[in-house]
C-alpha cells in the first residue's frame, strides 16, 4: 500500500503562485519532510526554489531535477554547474521518468516531491499565454518546443461538444455550454480567439463578475484558462502516472511530498493514497459512490 511506503504532505495552496514571485510554496514543510534524504527527485523543478532550500538544509543530498519546460531545465543545468555531483537535471514529462532514471542508473530513491500546476515564472511571461492578466498568444504549452496543439488551436478547431467537455471537466465551469457556443459563434464572424485578451474579453462579456471562496474578486475566465492549460498539457493523466511511478521508485520507508492547487489534482493524489484505483490508475468514480464504508473525497 502507498501509505506504508510514504508520508503525504498535502495542502491546498492558499494564494496564487504568481503572487509568490521566487518564494516556493510551503518550503519549510517540504524541507522538514525531505531533509537529509540521500536521493530526491524534484518532479516539478520550476524555478528551483524547493531544490535550493534542500541544497542548503541537506548538504549530503543528491537531487534529480525534472521539468518539461525547457527554461526550467536550463535553470536546473545552471544550478548543476554550481553544485556538481549533487544536482542532476533531466528534461521531460512525469511519464518519461523510467527512461530518464535508467539513463542515470538510478533504480530507487528516498524522496519524491510534486508541486503541481504552473510556476510563477511561466505565469509571469506574457508570451507563454498562461496568465489572463497579461496580453499574449494563447499558447499554454509547458514545453513550447513540442509539436502538441496550443490553446488557440483547441479553440479554433475543437467542436462545441468537445469545448464544452473541456471547460466542464477540467475547469468545473457551470457555464461551460454558453462559453463553448460563444467561441463557435466567433468563428462564423471571422473573429477567432487567438490571444489571452481575446479569451478574457469574450468570457467577461458573457459571465458576470465573480468572487472566489474567500470573497476576493475573481476574473470570470479563470476556470476557462485552467481548463485549457490542463487539457493542452495532459496534466491529470501525467499526475496519475506520476503517482504510479512514485510508488514504483520510492524505497520502502521513502517520503512522498505532494502540493496541490485545486480539487482535480487533490482528488487524484488522494485516490492513489487510499487505494481507490482501477488497474493502478485513480478511480474516476467518486469515493462516495464506491462503498458506504469509505469517506467522501
Amino acid at each position: 500500500m502507498m501509505l506504508s511506503r510514504s508520508f503525504l504532505v498535502l495542502r491546498q495552496k492558499f494564494f496564487c503562485k504568481r503572487c509568490m514571485s521566487h518564494i516556493p510554496v510551503m518550503v519549510n514543510s517540504v524541507v522538514n519532510y525531505l531533509k537529509n534524504k540521500n536521493v530526491i527527485i524534484d518532479m516539478t523543478f520550476g524555478e528551483g526554489g524547493h531544490t535550493k532550500a534542500l541544497l542548503r538544509s541537506s548538504p549530503s543530498s543528491v537531487i534529480i531535477c525534472l521539468d518539461k519546460d525547457p527554461e526550467a531545465f536550463k535553470a536546473a543545468q545552471e544550478l548543476a554547474v554550481e553544485h556538481p555531483n549533487r544536482i542532476y537535471p533531466v528534461h521531460g514529462n512525469f511519464s518519461d521518468l523510467p527512461q530518464l532514471l535508467k539513463n542515470l542508473n538510478v533504480k530507487e530513491v528516498d524522496g519524491i516531491l510534486f508541486d503541481y500546476g504552473c510556476s510563477s515564472g511561466q505565469l509571469d511571461v506574457a508570451e507563454r499565454g498562461f496568465a489572463l492578466s497579461k496580453a499574449g498568444p494563447l499558447d499554454m504549452r509547458m514545453n513550447p518546443n513540442s509539436d502538441s496543439p496550443t490553446a488557440a488551436d483547441i479553440l479554433q478547431y475543437a467542436d462545441e461538444q468537445d469545448l464544452y467537455a473541456i471547460f466542464k471537466i477540467y475547469g468545473e465551469e457551470k457555464n461551460a455550454r454558453k462559453i463553448a457556443r460563444a467561441i463557435i459563434e466567433n468563428r462564423y464572424t471571422f473573429t477567432p480567439v487567438k490571444t489571452t485578451t481575446d479569451l478574457a474579453n469574450l468570457v467577461s462579456a458573457i459571465l458576470p463578475s465573480r468572487t472566489d471562496k474567500l470573497g476576493r474578486p475573481s476574473h470570470p475566465a479563470t476556470k476557462i484558462f485552467q481548463a485549457l492549460r490542463i487539457f493542452v498539457n495532459d496534466e491529470l493523466n501525467e499526475i496519475d502516472y506520476g503517482m504510479i511511478l512514485a510508488k514504483h521508485f520510492l524505497k520502502l520507508g521513502g517520503t512522498l511530498v505532494t502540493i496541490s492547487f485545486h480539487s482535480l489534482e487533490d482528488t487524484i493524489v488522494k485516490r492513489h493514497l487510499t487505494g481507490n484505483l482501477l488497474e493502478n490508475s485513480a478511480n474516476p468514480l467518486p469515493l462516495r459512490y464506491t462503498s458506504h464504508l469509505t469517506c467522501s473525497d
